[in-house]
């Protein structure tokens, strides 16, 4: 793994070091998009005599996971008793490739997708390989593809849902198909609260499969824009057998570290009754960006892919210019930083990738700047 700056990390770099301002549509991070909980609400949360005390859990404090189970599910409440809290989405895939692997094993994650857990598994001393998502006019899993990277190693496979970039809910059929598989599922629903389209087909959480053991992963970072609060879940079900031996496994990983703040868990309940203040607000956002980038794209040579649900927006540019060409660009010319397809390992190229959480008045300017340069290289 190389730990030396790519060609638009340089670039970026220079531009900030000469002062330039560069409209940032990759901007994701709630509290620098405008999207802030307001202090009042947030010093509320945290004035409880609970603080007071610390009463450590492996699994978390019982009101935080009761309040969690009720709030973060949709129509689904798992038991309380069957929730691990963590400090972050990363921890949670850390305890789990601690619980299923042993150095060397495997484990299939989706492609793209975010490289978050690609350093994860690094550290774990496990093997990732992906399976590929395929576009038709939609995303959907390669099945067949799928299958065929099941070897004896496999010990798990990631779904993120819906999918980070591409935004695609897991649909039942697919998940009847890899519940065949015989392996563990961890499915990434941090995004899952965020549906941008009606769909009866998608899979709300992976809680609803039936036959192996599960894990639905969330968080207070992406359901209600606190990243600095850090607390994360995992919710396990499965065959009852398997649960059990699962959540003992788990305890003992989770009571080696302790690491959830007491502060956060005591909040949670009360931010978690408060949700609709700040989720009215992303759908807004994201509904409101979504609808900027097709009428700005609409006549041009660019192509936005269809976006089910999440944060994100996939855009394919014409392929007269290579990827790093595309982004390299628009950040040195038109002073506009995207993501480029390379960073979520797209299998061809250029496509670029959009926060649709970037405030409005930017993500405007930058996708009309975005348009004007694909007509000028098309």
């Amino acid at each position: 793994m190389s730990l030396d700056p790519n060609p638009l990390s340089l670039a970026l770099g220079r531009a900030r070091a000469d002062g330039l301002e560069v409209l940032d549509l990759t901007e994701s991070n709630p509290t620098r998009a405008g999207l802030s909980w307001s202090p009042e609400v947030l010093h509320g949360a945290l004035q409880d005599p609970a603080l007071a005390r610390y009463e450590p859990h492996p699994f978390g404090h019982t009101r935080a996971r009761e309040s969690i189970a009720e709030h973060a599910f949709f129509e689904w409440i798992p038991r309380p008793d069957h929730i691990v809290l963590t400090s972050g989405t990363s921890e949670a895939y850390s305890y789990l490739l601690r619980l299923l692997c042993d150095q060397g094993d495997e484990v299939l994650v989706p492609e793209p997708g975010y490289p978050l857990l690609d350093h994860v598994a690094r550290l774990e001393g496990v093997v990732l390989r992906g399976y590929p998502l395929a576009y038709d006019g939609a995303w959907h899993v390669d099945l067949d593809a799928l299958r065929a990277r099941v070897t004896d190693k496999c010990r798990a496979v990631v779904v993120v849902n819906p999918n980070n970039p591409t935004g695609n809910y897991l649909k039942r059929s697919e998940l009847e198909e890899m519940t065949r598989l015989n392996v563990p599922i961890i499915s990434d629903e941090v995004f899952s609260a965020f549906p941008l389209l009606e769909d009866s087909s998608r899979v709300t959480t992976i809680l609803s499969a039936q036959g192996p053991l599960v894990f639905a992963l969330g968080g207070l970072s992406k359901l209600l824009a606190l990243p600095q609060v850090k607390l994360s879940w995992i919710a396990v079900d499965g065959p009852t057998h398997r649960v059990q031996d699962a959540l003992t496994r788990i305890d003992l990983i989770a009571d080696t570290f302790l690491s959830v703040s007491t502060a956060a868990q005591i909040a949670a309940p009360r931010l978690l009754a408060q949700r609709s203040l700040i989720q009215e607000r992303i759908f807004e956002r994201l509904e409101g960006a979504l609808e900027t980038l097709h009428r700005i794209l609409a006549d041009s040579p660019a192509t936005v892919f269809r976006v089910e649900g999440g944060w994100s927006a996939v855009v394919r540019l014409p392929n007269t210019r290579s990827e790093l060409d595309w982004v390299l660009a628009l950040l040195e010319e038109d002073r506009v930083l995207v993501h480029p397809g390379w960073f979520y390992d797209f299998p061809s190229e250029p496509f670029v990738v959009l926060s649709l959480m970037t405030p409005p008045a930017m993500f405007s300017e930058g996708v009309s700047r975005l348009e004007r340069r694909v007509r000028a290289f098309a």
